[in-house]
């Protein structure tokens, strides 16, 4: 039986719906909800002394319900006269409920007559769409509103807020003779959801409140919680508004399906008026067959982002694997917000969680992390250079130890420069300082390569927070390392908070670096190693270091040129391109007899060493410039035990030629 329209137009005929009423009989037709659903939010803005007015009542129990609790003071109209005596009929022990036949763009009351509207989906019926015709129409059934509506009085309306009906809402109502407030309904969509209705839009109250004037426009919205935030706009409340209906079209869709293969969405939380998103959720699925369990939200502690496991496709997924989940999402913190507990961010993403579930799902949702807490992280300095951007240097803790991190906020989840701290005692008082014995496992293999060379000079191209560079001079009591910089502010930023000291063992040069190649083997100086550890700022590519430029021939060339005769090319490759990596080693094979790589299962990065010199690599020779690193860091009292994990090392290894 076609009880809905076939045409959206229909919705604003009153021929349609008197059809409509004679089809369905007595049975109730609830738009977005019923009384249950919506209660919690009537009861907020309507009392129960309140006159009440219910245009295009049709045969909905909403008015019965409210006057059934104690609210006696409701008259409802409609265009169509049968469903007008239908609910005469159902409602004749309701003896002060009054039901009238009246067009609600044309109604016969006094003015300022009603403390409240409610419209319980009449706006959706009555603007199909924003043509002509159907503006003149939703103009007069507005100044009808304002016209019945006593000072104070609330239009209160539940509504899908489409586009253009929003639009009108805005462009009637948003001004200092009304407080517009937006609110999200949760508990009519749940019940949508419950009964299989494959609604792909929120439901939301809007409640328009009347007064003479206001000193300044008031507009609110409350997309979850009990939290009303207050705009500045007009236009902020209209991205609230898309921005949860975009979200809710999508988790639609991944609640009816399963992700295929590797894919993953990802998911942006933010809160109303702000631009910075407060989490990135990552939805991930797994074959039925391999779950055992159905859902989880795994809640990833601050500082923790940036590690394989959680900050990479494939991190995610062996992540999902080991919970073995049907489905699970990786919540992340993102930067520059306050998180007060961990039970308060189980408490925030309830709501999102309970709208990503998979179907069939049902229960408490679990919600997993490491440990108790959601960690700690703290801005140290914040700044702007032309070269890098916006970046940030903030301390983080991990597993009990405090890592300083610089990072460049437009690629948030990488790491440029790590230092991890120690606290130390002078004159009786404790101070945080920077442990130069501590590298990342892939800065360490490059300082292996860095020992196949008789050179006591090398050039390091990328200094960010001078770690590296730190490190091999530490180590290294007899090495001279020249650093090279593009951006001025990395060196102020590794000066001022990394504790890179410049000297005549450790100089730094603020320049290109493939204007300092040239200009190197212009003049004819020759180096043991050259390292690049550089980022590159263009995304498009799948590239993210070196920059393109510095992997093309000329380039490679005046590496070659630099090289002393057992020199060593020491190369941070981070390229998530698959073919574009194979072009790269095609390239590097053309201008180095011999090439190595090194790469860690849970690293993004793949550190390649390349000579021309007459020695071959050898497992024998690779291993012994790692035990010589960790000897050199022993005797000079930089790490007690190593810093290079031996085994990791030589299982990494592949010598390519």
């Amino acid at each position: 039986m076609n009880l809905l329209p076939k045409s959206h137009k229909e919705f604003s005929e009153k021929d349609y719906w008197n059809k409509f009423f004679k089809k369905r009989g007595n049975k109730a037709f609830e738009w977005y909800g019923e009384y249950l659903e919506l209660c919690s939010h009537l009861h907020k803005y309507i009392k129960r002394t309140d006159a009440i007015l219910i245009p295009g009542c049709g045969n909905s129990s909403l008015s019965a319900d409210l006057y059934d609790i104690g609210y006696p003071n409701i008259t409802n109209i409609d265009v169509s006269e049968v469903v007008i005596k239908q609910m005469k009929a159902v409602n004749s022990h309701r003896t002060s409920m009054k039901f009238h036949y009246m067009d609600a763009l044309n109604m016969t009351f006094e003015n300022d007559e009603f403390n409240v509207v409610l419209d319980k989906g009449t706006l959706d019926a009555l603007m199909p769409d924003d043509s002509r015709e159907t503006i003149e129409r939703i103009d007069k059934y507005f100044n009808e509103i304002r016209r019945v509506l006593k000072i104070g009085g609330r239009f209160v309306c539940i509504t899908l807020l489409q586009s253009h009906i929003l639009s009108k809402l805005v462009e009637f109502f948003c001004d200092k003779s009304w407080m517009f407030r937006v609110v999200r309904c949760h508990e009519a969509e749940e019940k949508n959801a419950e009964n299989g209705d494959g609604m792909t839009l929120p439901v939301f109250v809007v409640v328009a409140t009347k007064f003479k004037e206001m000193p300044k426009l008031i507009v609110e919205v409350c997309m979850a919680g009990d939290k009303m935030q207050r705009l500045e706009t007009a236009e902020q409340l209209m991205t609230c508004v898309k921005s949860a209906q975009d979200a809710a079209f999508i988790t639609n869709g991944l609640a009816k399906t399963s992700l295929d293969g590797d894919d993953e969405v990802s998911l942006d939380l933010m809160l109303p008026g702000e631009e910075i998103p407060r989490y990135t959720l990552y939805i991930v699925d797994q074959k039925k067959s391999q779950a055992i369990n159905k859902y989880a939200v795994f809640i990833v502690p601050q500082g923790r982002e940036s590690e394989w496991l959680f900050g990479t496709a494939a991190g995610r997924r062996q992540l999902q694997d080991s919970a073995r989940f049907g489905r699970l999402v990786v919540a992340v913190l993102r930067r520059g917000h306050l998180f007060q507990s961990l039970d308060a961010v189980k408490e925030e993403l309830a709501h999102s969680a309970k709208m990503l579930v998979p179907n069939g799902f049902s229960g408490q949702i679990p919600f997993l992390s490491l440990g108790s807490d959601v960690g700690r992280r703290v801005k140290v300095h914040e700044g702007s250079s032309k070269v890098s951007g916006d970046y940030v240097v903030e301390d983080v803790d991990v597993e009990g130890t405090t890592y300083r991190r610089l990072v460049f906020l437009d690629n948030q989840f990488l790491v440029q420069s790590e230092a991890k701290l120690k606290t130390v005692k002078r004159k009786n008082k404790s101070k945080s300082v920077v442990d130069f014995g501590h590298i990342s496992p892939y800065h360490s293999f490059m300082c292996v390569g860095v020992q196949l060379s008789s050179s006591k000079h090398v050039a390091v191209l990328g200094l960010g927070g001078g770690s590296l560079c730190m490190f091999l001079k530490k180590c290294c009591h007899d090495l001279k390392v020249t650093a090279v910089e593009l951006d001025p502010a990395m060196l102020e930023v590794a000066r001022d908070h990394f504790e890179c000291e410049v000297d005549e063992r450790l100089e730094v040069h603020i320049k290109d670096g493939v204007d300092f190649l040239r200009d190197e083997a212009t003049a004819g100086h020759q180096y043991g190693a050259v390292l690049f550890d550089m980022d590159s700022k263009d995304r498009t590519l799948g590239l993210s270091c070196p920059p393109r430029q510095f992997l093309n021939d000329e380039v490679l060339q005046q590496v070659n040129t630099i090289l002393t005769n057992d020199g060593q090319f020491i190369l941070n490759l981070v390229c998530r391109d698959t073919k574009l990596q194979e072009t790269i080693m095609s390239t590097l094979k053309k201008h180095f007899k011999h090439l190595v790589t090194v790469k860690l299962y849970e690293e993004v990065n793949e550190i390649v060493f390349a000579t021309n010199a007459h020695r071959q690599y050898s497992m024998e020779n690779l291993e012994e410039a790692a035990r010589a690193i960790n000897s050199v860091a022993r005797d000079t009292n930089l790490v007690k035990i190593k810093c290079v994990d031996l085994k990791d090392f030589l299982q990494s290894v592949t010598i390519v030629s």
